[in-house]
């Protein structure tokens, strides 16, 4: 399952979205996620305009814990996605594998 950029959701969805990603994840399974850090809002180059919308590593442990981390880094780089994603932006990945 892949999800990218899905920042839309409050925090109480977004437990709801990832409680259902990992449902529909068979065993063995992968979950690819990317999105926008806090730091992204002094960018000012896209993602969302709330802080409590963007992804912290502490967040995303713990929304996934107990699953198998297979990549996980925070990292800044230039995305050119259009107008309304251009420029340096604060981003972090996140590759788990749900339990056998």
């Amino acid at each position: 399952m892949v999800a990218i950029f899905i920042q839309s959701a409050d925090a109480a969805l977004r437990a709801r979205i990832f409680a259902g990603m990992q449902r529909a994840t068979k065993p063995g399974g992968l979950i690819v996620l990317q999105g926008y850090r806090p730091e992204q809002i002094a960018y000012g180059t896209g993602g969302p305009s709330l802080l409590d919308n963007l992804y912290t590593e502490a967040m995303l442990s713990e929304a996934f814990a107990g699953w198998q981390i297979e990549h996980f880094a925070a990292h800044d780089s230039v995305i050119e996605e259009g107008a309304g994603h251009k420029g340096m932006s604060a981003l972090i990945d996140l590759v788990v594998r749900k339990p056998s």
